[in-house]
């Protein structure tokens, strides 16, 4: 990392990620050491703050988790680039929210894109088409730090001869604090006078700059805050928020579970609340938090095992040793999380997420914010079989016509290889399934268990 001129903070990080494996470490969070969470205070009754939120707007930075690939998609270039609707792709709709924002605020918020050494140049040339977008004391991009990936067997730095790309791999989006300080991004904040900053993934286009969180934030001196929604049945694997038995608050993600616990882990009538990767930061305090740390926040790391080539499962086993940025809120004294509703949740992680999203379940506002549609409480549960859904090429080749209506669908199960024709209309709980190639027919209802 020194040879390839990696800043001292980002180093240290990941010395202490390291020798936190190396001496077995594994960061689990015992179900006996913490307390689940019966409730939070709800979005919906932070409207009494939106007045402080406005005033804050002009002091307020958006901030973008631009590092993924899309590799689980066959992507081999930034997920935020595939199109979501109208030809647009992610990061147009975000470039398009961020200046209906300044319109609607009168000031030039900020957007800021955190990049990784894959998504970079895919970045700049979507943000070439939107040059009032700029501003001369903030840049719109920086990048996430590199770490090695660890060799499974041998503990020491991967390697492929062929292709030395692979050794490295992003650490995660906890990542996020120790770039800001160490590329002088968050500096360049504070000179301008920015105090608060919103942050969310690139992939969920419903998590826009709430006037109201942001208001309660400031009149309540919160420090860093987390948007969490209530989990599901579909959400039982994630991680969940939680308290720590000296009262701090925590989020304890999968990896951080011991085998013994995964029955309360996955208990979405224990722990009620799962973190939406929305999150509220007052820079002064991250800069504080920084310099007392050396530059970098010691979250717990999540040790993540992983093949050195993603593409080729009989490749060398390596760890690639992450931390997220949802975690740091153990750190700050005063911390808070909010309920928020699940229309501020819809990322998209794979084409099961795609195909909701493109379709008439949610709705693109005049502000360019994707949102479920009025009639919707959560979104459609899509399985498609991954044989020829899974690599988007595949996917995009079995919906010639553009997806079929899910307003009215609870869950579509498709198993096989299934085309869909124009106008077909999902309901209900659906599943469809076929033993040989077949198409639908344009202007199909599909209600039920249907076999072609």
């Amino acid at each position: 990392m020194q040879q390839e001129g990696l800043p001292p903070p980002a180093v240290a990080s990941f010395r202490l990620n390291l020798r936190r494996l190396l001496e077995g470490e594994r960061g689990l969070l015992a179900e006996d050491a913490i307390r689940p969470l019966a409730e939070l205070p709800g979005a919906e009754g932070l409207e009494p703050h939106r007045r402080a939120g406005v005033e804050a707007l002009r002091r307020t930075a958006v901030v973008k988790l631009n590092g993924g690939l899309g590799t689980s998609m066959g992507l081999d270039r930034a997920k935020s680039l595939l199109e979501v609707r109208g030809g647009l792709s992610f990061l147009d709709l975000i470039a398009r929210q961020v200046l209906a924002l300044r319109r609607e605020v009168g000031a030039a918020v900020p957007l800021l894109l955190m990049d990784s050494f894959h998504t970079a140049e895919d970045a700049a040339r979507v943000l070439a088409s939107y040059p009032e977008l700029a501003r001369h004391d903030v840049p719109l991009t920086f990048l996430q730090h590199r770490v090695p990936k660890v060799d499974a067997t041998t503990l020491a730095p991967a390697s492929s001869p062929s292709e030395p790309g692979l050794g490295w791999c992003p650490p995660g989006h906890g990542d996020l604090y120790t770039a800001l300080g160490s590329s002088g991004v968050l500096d360049a904040l504070l000179d301008a006078g920015i105090e608060y900053a919103f942050i969310s993934n690139a992939d969920n286009l419903g998590a826009v700059v709430d006037p109201a969180i942001l208001g309660f934030m400031a009149d309540e001196g919160v420090d860093f805050l987390l948007e969490a929604a209530l989990r599901t049945a579909a959400d039982r694997k994630g991680g969940h928020l939680c308290r720590l038995k000296e009262g701090r608050l925590a989020l304890r993600e999968s990896a951080q579970c011991a085998a013994e616990d995964e029955e309360a882990f996955q208990d979405v009538s224990r722990h009620h609340f799962f973190n939406t990767n929305n999150l509220w930061l007052r820079l002064p305090a991250l800069a504080d938090a920084l310099a007392a740390h050396g530059g970098f926040l010691p979250l717990p790391t999540l040790v993540n095992r992983k093949t050195l080539d993603p593409r080729d499962p009989s490749s060398p086993a390596v760890y690639q040793l992450e931390t997220a940025a949802g975690s740091a809120i153990s750190l700050f004294e005063r911390a808070a999380a909010v309920q928020v509703p699940r229309r501020r949740f819809s990322p998209v992680k794979n084409t099961d997420d795609l195909l909701a999203v493109r379709s008439d379940a949610y709705e693109l506002g005049a502000d360019w914010r994707l949102t479920l549609a009025p009639d919707r409480s959560s979104p459609p549960v899509v399985s498609l079989d991954s044989r020829f859904f899974k690599i988007i090429d595949r996917f995009e080749a079995r919906f010639p016509w553009g997806p079929p209506s899910l307003l009215r669908c609870d869950s579509l199960t498709v198993e096989g290889d299934i085309t869909f024709g124009a106008r077909i209309i999902v309901e209900g709980d659906t599943v469809v399934r076929s033993e040989r190639p077949t198409t639908i027919p344009d202007g199909t209802v599909l209600n039920g268990d249907l076999i072609l």
